[in-house]
């Protein structure tokens, strides 16, 4: 049986009805899980909750792929019985372990407080859906509000660590979910606007993105004033603010998208690293 699983996820087309395609939207929801453990976990049962909570998180963020190449929700849908085999035995095998860890870390437990990350995460991707249904124009909008389901790993990993859900828990949901909307929002920019030469032409179309940086600004210096956030949590998001500030007034950029990708990923490495060290230290 493996051998056969094998062979079908060889081909190509099977491996696009079966494994997700957001390479970025990866990195939205590993981050907030490894800044939530890492803040959160203080023993060896609270890591074991974390890795169970981890099985949960990604069988499930894996588990939508197939689930919609099978109803035709997805940008493939299954065209035989080969395809249809593979999608089930992936739908199976996910929706196997998602079920097992999630009922081992009820039982280790009282943690009713995941029902309330898992609703939230459910609207967010019905609404990140219905508004891709409405096209491209509202892409951009649905991928920020989708974020707020991948994020919720953050306070979902601290919540099962601690078993508290306080001021901690949504700080990191917020401050995840507010990093996670400015690298959707800059990379959609760089991606329409790739062809822009002048600063000017540049602030027209990035208007929107250029004012989300300012309010960006501001809402993370009232948070460290309020003492909502710590100075050094406060730091992570300078990098990204820079290298946003920096677009409008650099010169003629060409789009490299694969390079483009990695330096967000060095971005959200950063971060996420800096957020640790800010709740830690």
């Amino acid at each position: 049986m493996a051998v056969a699983v094998q062979d079908r996820m060889s081909n190509p087309r099977i491996r696009a009805l079966v494994i997700p395609r957001e390479h970025g939207a990866w990195g939205i929801l590993l981050v907030p899980l490894l800044t939530g453990a890492a803040v959160g976990i203080t023993s060896i049962s609270g890591g074991f909750a974390v890795f169970l909570f981890a099985l949960v998180a990604l069988s499930l963020f894996w588990l939508r792929t197939p689930v919609e190449s099978c109803i035709g929700a997805g940008p493939m849908r299954v065209q035989n019985a080969a395809e249809s085999n593979a999608v089930l035995i992936a739908i199976t095998i996910l929706g196997g372990v998602a079920a097992i860890s999630l009922t081992a870390l009820f039982w280790g437990g009282n943690r009713l407080g995941l029902l309330v990350f898992g609703a939230i995460a459910a609207v967010a991707f019905v609404a990140q859906a219905e508004l891709k249904k409405l096209g491209r124009r509202y892409y951009m909008a649905a991928q920020i509000i989708g974020s707020i389901g991948l994020t919720a790993t953050a306070p979902g990993a601290y919540y099962v660590a601690t078993g508290r859900l306080d001021a901690i828990a949504a700080a990191l949901w917020l401050a995840n979910w507010i990093f996670a909307g400015n690298q959707v929002h800059f990379v959609q920019i760089r991606i329409h606007a790739a062809r822009l030469t002048e600063g000017r032409d540049k602030l027209r179309r990035g208007a929107a993105f250029f004012i989300g940086q300012l309010l960006m600004a501001a809402a993370l210096l009232a948070a460290w004033r309020m003492q909502l956030l710590p100075a050094i949590a406060v730091l992570a998001f300078v990098p990204v603010l820079v290298r946003g500030f920096l677009w409008f007034a650099a010169g003629p950029q060409p789009l490299a998208v694969k390079r483009l990708g990695w330096t967000e990923l060095a971005h959200s490495v950063s971060f996420g690293i800096l957020l640790i060290a800010g709740f830690l230290l």
